[in-house]
């Protein structure tokens, strides 16, 4: 930022420079060419020789190799000269002074510098009109009158000017130091929302995954203590349960911690994800399970967020719904893919569910997708949560 600010400003000031050099050229050096037209042959060839080498010198000390400061006290040098010369040989050089100030400031490197280049520059004119042989005090003519009053007010612009750049220069640079703080603050604060965002991820994955696998491992052993007199075959089963549940778990811990491909969680046909989930429910639960799950072609985000999404709508009705039927409806329309999961458990006031990664976080996924969560509940009404995913950017 600050470096194309600042080579924007030099291309500024060398395009005023080059205006500048053609309005001095045009109102500074052209007027007395003009002046000596009507002249005699050997003083019209002098003036205009010597005029001639004042607009070449400009271009030439400005591009011969050197030392710039150099080239450019080379050029003043010549310049201070010239117009001393052009005073004596006319009689007066004020205009040629008036106009040719600027450059002693725009190449003078300083005020002091340029408040004393072109008082020499001035001093050089009131001398050159002064050696006139003119018996009526030439040291006080109109041109001598011109050439102060224009190094004097030159003087007094000048340091205004350089004034108000300091100020500007000043200003730029707090306002560039301020640029950079903001700029270092918003990339502190996207840092922070960045980890923030990749925390609430991996809390949104572990509930989704281990947490709902440990609770139902723990659900599992109880039931499996229990029974274990009564009808050890019944526990044995659920023993094989738990093993294949701390498997999974195991398996998505290792994605979480990048040990494994993202790409095998829901991987394959989202129908057959479903129903796989849906059977160690049902046999895990001992629920009735009516499921409809048709063949719907989706992305993996979109397989992994159903996926999901029937996980947590599973994992409620085990803890909380206290229901016998559970129903699962797969559905594709123009919009988008639908998932409809009921059960005719107790209900809920929707508005007055607990917090925590349940509901919010089923939300929160399907926002990232474009998709949105309906749910529908009541005391004693069951409980129907409807997922919505767009298909190919629609919804």
């Amino acid at each position: 930022m600050e470096q194309r600010r600042q080579r924007e400003d030099r291309l500024q000031a060398r395009a005023v420079r080059r205006w500048y050099t053609v309005l001095w050229i045009l109102f500074g050096l052209v007027p007395p060419g003009i002046a000596v037209v009507d002249r005699s042959e050997g003083y019209r060839s002098g003036i205009l020789a010597l005029l001639t080498v004042l607009a070449v010198c400009h271009p030439i000390t400005g591009t011969f190799p050197g030392n710039p400061a150099a080239r450019r006290y080379a050029f003043l040098g010549v310049l201070t000269a010239g117009i001393g010369a052009v005073s004596y040989l006319m009689d007066g050089a004020a205009s040629l002074l008036i106009v040719s100030l600027p450059h002693y400031w725009i190449q003078g490197g300083g005020p002091r510098r340029a408040i004393a280049l072109s008082g020499v520059a001035t001093a050089g004119v009131v001398a050159g009109i002064a050696a006139q042989p003119v018996p009526d005090g030439a040291l006080a003519n109109g041109n001598s009158v011109a050439a102060v009053t224009g190094y004097a007010a030159s003087v007094l612009v000048g340091l205004w000017m350089t004034r108000m750049l300091e100020r500007h220069d000043e200003r730029t640079r707090v306002l560039s130091a301020d640029l950079e703080e903001a700029q270092r603050r918003l990339e502190e604060a996207q840092r922070r929302q960045g980890a923030a965002d990749e925390r609430e991820r991996l809390a949104r994955e572990i509930h989704d995954t281990l947490a709902q696998g440990l609770a139902s491992i723990v659900v599992l052993a109880e039931a499996a203590r229990e029974g274990i007199g009564a009808d050890p075959e019944q526990s044995a089963r659920r023993l094989v349960s738990i093993e294949r549940t701390a498997r999974e778990n195991l398996a998505e811990a290792r994605v979480l911690v990048g040990a494994a491909p993202r790409d095998g969680v829901a991987s394959g046909s989202i129908a057959d994800t479903l129903r796989r989930t849906l059977d160690r429910f049902a046999e895990d639960t001992g629920l009735a399970v009516d499921a409809d799950l048709p063949d719907v072609r989706c992305d993996q985000p979109t397989r992994v967020a159903l996926l999901r999404c029937t996980q947590e709508s599973l994992a409620n009705v085990r803890k909380h719904a206290a229901a016998s039927t559970v129903g699962v409806v797969l559905a594709a329309h123009p919009h988008g893919v639908e998932l409809e999961i009921t059960d005719d458990g107790r209900g809920f006031v929707p508005g007055a569910a607990s917090g925590g990664y349940g509901l919010d976080g089923m939300r929160r996924r399907l926002d990232e997708l474009g998709g949105r969560l309906t749910v529908t509940s009541a005391p004693g009404e069951g409980t129907r949560v409807l997922a919505l995913l767009p298909l190919d950017g629609t919804l």
